[in-house]
């Protein structure tokens, strides 16, 4: 095991209480070789960790701290800054409500504060809703918007991240209708720069292979299918040739991922949520994380949502959020 000092403290936001994040979180930080790659800090509420480690039969003891420096982070200890003190019975609500809601909120607020300050190396974000949000009266969709307001970042991008697999989003939450109407030149290259960056920074891949996914099939066929790809992508393709970067594109959609895939390329910028994530998550369903390029701090996340229908009844795999801690730290090691 590496040296205590010399690993990244990774604060965890519980997520929404009465969603499946305490169960993950349990089951992630009960495998000793994630304290080999960082300091496991839970951001949430002990009383809901004690109803979660009830639920699955785990006596690890908890360790209740006001500073990231006062935690013990060894294995089989829980180190939790108790961000809120919820009197509720997780497993009979299962419904988000305006308390279980503020304190999600509350519990992001803080770990962007503390991921801010220098005093925790990366932040993970267990699952929420934007129902949840909307009970506690944010103004915000989810964690992405929260984060960028609150760190005052203006261009960022959601990275979805396997071993094998890596997709970056250029528009994301809106409808295919309005697709094509949102992408332009430069949304398109401020997103292949932030992938570029970011591959080189935060993953230590020294000369980073880009594709770009073309809108339509076939990636338009020289405008018969769609005039998007030489109006709108190529443009920006060829920009960023001119910045040095290993570019190639647009590509067509339906065989850019097996590409990407068998490693010709390190990442592939698509148009739309659907065009990434349905190739991505056939392949990385398990152990998808999803992390925010562009922000000054690190943040990665499950890919999955808040599973209302399976939460305290056990059965959640903890995989995601594994793989999202295990990145986290990975990136903060790399982070230059």
């Amino acid at each position: 095991m590496k040296h205590s000092h010399t690993l990244p403290v990774i604060g965890i936001t519980m997520g929404d209480p009465v969603g499946i994040g305490p169960e993950i979180l349990i089951k992630a930080l009960n495998n000793s070789k994630l304290y080999d790659v960082c300091k496991p800090l839970i951001i949430g509420d002990s009383s809901i960790i004690k109803q979660a480690l009830k639920l699955l039969a785990v006596r690890n003891p908890i360790n209740i701290i006001n500073d990231p420096e006062q935690g013990k982070y060894v294995f089989n200890t829980l180190d939790i800054m108790d961000i809120s003190i919820l009197n509720l019975d997780c497993s009979n609500l299962l419904i988000p409500t305006v308390e279980t809601g503020t304190a999600m909120q509350d519990y992001i607020n803080k770990g962007i504060d503390l991921a801010m300050n220098n005093r925790i190396s990366g932040l993970v974000t267990c699952p929420i809703t934007k129902t949840a949000l909307k009970l506690a009266g944010s103004q915000f969709h989810g964690h992405t918007e929260m984060l960028a307001h609150r760190t005052n970042t203006q261009e960022y991008a959601m990275m979805l991240a396997g071993k094998k697999l890596k997709v970056v989003l250029v528009t994301i939450h809106i409808p295919i209708s309005q697709v094509s109407a949102s992408l332009t030149t430069e949304n398109i290259i401020e997103k292949i720069r932030l992938t570029h960056f970011s591959l080189k920074n935060r993953f230590n891949i020294k000369a980073p292979k880009i594709a770009v996914a073309g809108l339509n099939p076939h990636s338009g066929e020289a405008s018969m299918f769609g005039h998007e790809e030489e109006d709108i992508i190529a443009p920006a393709v060829r920009l960023a040739k001119k910045e040095g970067l290993d570019i190639h594109g647009p590509l067509p959609p339906d065989t850019v991922f097996f590409q990407a895939v068998n490693a010709k390329y390190d990442a592939v910028v698509c148009m739309y949520h659907d065009q990434g994530l349905i190739p991505f998550k056939l392949i990385h369903f398990k152990d998808g994380v999803n992390t925010t390029l562009g922000l000054p701090i690190i943040r990665t996340s499950v890919d999955h949502g808040t599973a209302y229908d399976i939460a305290w009844h056990g059965i959640a795999d903890p995989s995601s959020l594994t793989e999202a801690i295990k990145m986290a730290a990975f990136q903060a090691r790399n982070i230059k």
